[in-house]
Formats: structure tokens, sequence, C-alpha cells
């Protein structure tokens, strides 16, 4: 029982953790770096042009690039490359990695043969093709991936939500988000909170059922706690004048840094899709 109290109390660490990096998060978007200091509305156009190269490129080599100025971006806008590349690395582009493994095999990408791999009695083919195939996959999920991050810390939330809301994303979508992204933090501290409230009441050791017998009472009380809550804050965002639309102290503003900016990352876009449509 022990082993399970341990396990119990690093999934809670685990969530604190969480709770902490997302808050260090949003403190890199108040540091004085290159992407902070631009228009958000600018910075947003760009990054979709980014990703929007990725998704239409050939080639690795130009996914690496991209990847590197996006890394290059992160450097000079005072983002902790350890804390960056943990965001980026984990779990989305090692799960790509093994969906895209069968097209590695000649079953799913016939070409030339690169290795021959005897498993169980059966030759599996590793062909050419096929590992330019995984590559190019997994490059373009790690760049994409890298630069949603990249563009996320380093916009203010209410600032990204506004410029959704100026991009005509649709209002319920835009303020669903707001309040999901806040309500993160005030569900993981009633997490924490039930936890060492049980905790302090009950030992750290349990009986099996009645340990299922208190787990199943606060996931029902934390449900009514939940639904209860919502209907509150909504009701006092209404009393306060909340009209669904994101708002913000200080309206946008663009210097002349912001159009030098869209104008290299303009003409980048434009001889990335001229290259690309010469490989074709």
């Amino acid at each position: 029982m022990l082993r399970d109290n341990n396990f119990v109390e690093r999934s809670i660490a685990g969530t604190v953790s969480l709770l902490k990096e997302s808050v260090f998060a949003d403190e890199y978007a108040a540091k004085d770096g290159f992407l902070q200091s631009l228009d958000p509305r600018i910075k947003v156009v760009t990054f979709i042009m980014f990703m929007a190269a990725i998704l239409f490129t050939k080639s690795t080599a130009v996914c690496l690039y991209l990847y590197a100025l996006c890394l290059a971006l992160a450097f000079f806008s005072n983002v902790n490359m350890g804390f960056f590349l943990k965001r980026t690395w984990i779990f989305i582009p090692i799960f790509s990695f093994f969906i895209a493994i069968p097209a590695l095999f000649s079953t799913f990408t016939p070409g030339e043969n690169l290795f021959i791999i005897n498993l169980l009695g059966r030759k599996l083919i590793i062909t050419s093709q096929g590992l330019y195939t995984v590559t190019l996959l997994v490059m373009r999920v790690i760049a994409s991936v890298s630069f949603v991050v990249l563009l996320n810390i380093t916009t203010k939330h209410f600032a990204l939500l506004k410029v959704l809301r100026i991009f005509w994303i649709p209002q319920i979508f835009v303020m669903t988000i707001g309040m999901s992204y806040r309500y993160i933090y005030l569900f993981l501290e009633i997490v924490e909170n039930t936890y060492l409230a049980i905790k302090s009441r009950v030992g750290t050791r349990l009986d099996y059922k009645k340990g299922q017998h208190v787990t199943a009472w606060n996931i029902s009380f934390l449900w009514q706690r939940s639904y209860y809550l919502s209907e509150a804050v909504y009701s006092a965002m209404l009393s306060r004048g909340y009209t669904g639309e994101p708002v913000l102290l200080d309206d946008f503003k663009t210097k002349l840094r912001d159009w030098v900016w869209l104008f290299l990352t303009l003409t980048f876009f434009v001889i990335l899709l001229y290259a690309n449509a010469k490989l074709i």
C-alpha cells in the first residue's frame, strides 16, 4: 500500500510541476526579447507563414533550416533552451515517429533497398524512399510543434486570444479556450488541496475498499463543485460587463521592426514556394 501512496504522491507532484511550468511559461511572454517586442498580429501572421512553409516543402533540409531558425528565435527571445526542448520533443514527435515506422518498409513504401532486417524468420526491407518519408514527416512535426510552442510562450494569453478574434475565429471558440485555460490552474490546485486534506485526516495508509470509497466520493464532489463554480464565475463575469471578447489594457501598435520582420518573412516564404515548385 505504501507503493500506491508513493505513486499518488508522485502524480500530485507531477501535477504541481505542470502548474509551475505553465506559470513559468507565462513569464517568458513578459520578458524583453525579440519575439516579445513584435506586434502579436504580425507575429501570428509570420508564424503561420513558417508553418505553411513546413507543410509545403518536400525537403528535409528546408525543415532543418526552419527548425534552426526557430531555435535562433527562441534564443534571441530569452527562452531557456532546456525548457523549450523539453516541451517540444516529448510525446508528439516521438508519437509521430512510432506511427510512421511502417512507412520505412518496402511493404508500404516500395523503392530502393537500403537495409534488410531478419525478424522472426521474416525479412523486413527498409527502403531509401521509406526512410526519406519518415524523416520528412518527423522533421515536419518537430518544426511545426516548435513554432507553435514558441508562439504560445512568447505571447501573452489574452493577446493571443484577441488576435484570434481579429482573424475571425468564432467568439464561442475563443471564449471556451480562455475559460478552459484559466480553469486548469484552479482545477490543479483543487486536486492538490483535496489530496492533502485526505492525507491529513486518514493518514498515509488506507484500506483498499475505503480508498476506493474516498476516491469515488471526491470525484463526485469535484464534479459538483466544478459545475457550481463555473456557473458562479460566468454570472460574475456577466455582472462585470463581460461580452465574450478578450480585453487588453493596451491596444496593439505596429512599429518599423514589425513591418521589416513581416517583409523578410514574406520574402523568404515566396522564395521557398518558388524553390519548392522547381523541385516538383
